[in-house]
C-alpha cells in the first residue's frame, strides 16, 4: 500500500483579496505560511518518499514547509527540487542525478498548475458577480466544461492534470512510494475525480479547503481502502 497525499496550496495574497488568480504566479499569505506549517505537523507521522508540485510559487512554498517544518516527514532526508529541463535555458539541471538515500526529491510540472482563468485573472470575484452577474460567474467557476473568457474549463484542466498523474505519479504508487502532491483546487479535483470515479455533475460541487491534506490508502492497482481529511 502506498500513501498518496493531496493538498491544496496554503492562502495566497490573492486568495485573500478575493481576486482569479489562475496562472498568476502569486505568494502564500502570511496565514498560507501558517496553515502548510500547521498541514506540516498533522503530516508528521507519514514518510514521504516524493513529491509532485506545479510551476506556481504558492504550490511550491506550500510543498517546501510541509516538506521542513517537521524533520520526520522526510525520514532524515533532504528535499531536492528538480526544475524543468524543458526550457532552454536549463543549467544542466539533469546533470545531477541525486542520492536517494540522501534526497527526496520534488518535481515541478505545469500540468499540476491551476485552471487557466483567462480574462477572469486579476479580478476581484465580488466585483466580477456584480457586473456579469451571480449566475454567470457561477457558471465560469464551477461548471465541468463551460470555459471562462479566454480560460480553462474543468474539463480542459483534467486532460492536462491526468495523463500527467496516470504517467509520472501513478508509477510511484506501483512502487509502493508514499506520495505528497500539493498543487491547486482545479487540479486537484481532476485527480480526485480520477481516483474516486467521480462524476461531471458532481466533481464541480468538491470543496477543497486550503492547505488541508487529504490521505489516501492506495494499492497497487490504484484501489483506495481509506480516506482521511486531516481538518
Amino acid at each position: 500500500m502506498s500513501q498518496l497525499i493531496l493538498i491544496r496550496h496554503g492562502q495566497s495574497l490573492w486568495n485573500a483579496a478575493n481576486k482569479f488568480t489562475g496562472w498568476v504566479d502569486v505568494p502564500l499569505s502570511e496565514q498560507g505560511r501558517a496553515e502548510a506549517t500547521i498541514a506540516s505537523c498533522k503530516l508528521r507521522h507519514c514518510r514521504i518518499d516524493v513529491c509532485f508540485t506545479s510551476m506556481l510559487f504558492r504550490a511550491i512554498e506550500t510543498a517546501v514547509i510541509c516538506l521542513t517544518e517537521v524533520d520526520d516527514i522526510c525520514g532524515g532526508k533532504i528535499p531536492i527540487i528538480k526544475h524543468s529541463t524543458d526550457e532552454e535555458d536549463w543549467h544542466g539541471w539533469d546533470k545531477y542525478e541525486g542520492n536517494p538515500e540522501e534526497e527526496l526529491p520534488i518535481f515541478l510540472s505545469s500540468k499540476l498548475d491551476e485552471r487557466y482563468y483567462g480574462q477572469l485573472q486579476g479580478l476581484n470575484k465580488a466585483e466580477t458577480a456584480e457586473r456579469f452577474g451571480d449566475a454567470q460567474v457561477h457558471i465560469w467557476r464551477r461548471s465541468y466544461d463551460v470555459q471562462p473568457p479566454g480560460g480553462e474549463s474543468l474539463e480542459d484542466t483534467r486532460n492536462r492534470t491526468v495523463p500527467f498523474f496516470r504517467d509520472r505519479i501513478f508509477p510511484h504508487i506501483r512502487e509502493g512510494d508514499n506520495i505528497l502532491i500539493a498543487a491547486h483546487g482545479n487540479s486537484l479535483r481532476a485527480i480526485i475525480m480520477e481516483l474516486e470515479n467521480i462524476s461531471e455533475e458532481d466533481i464541480p460541487n468538491l470543496e477543497l479547503g486550503t492547505a488541508v491534506p487529504i490521505v489516501y490508502e492506495v494499492d497497487k492497482e490504484g484501489k483506495i481502502s481509506d480516506k482521511k481529511i486531516l481538518k
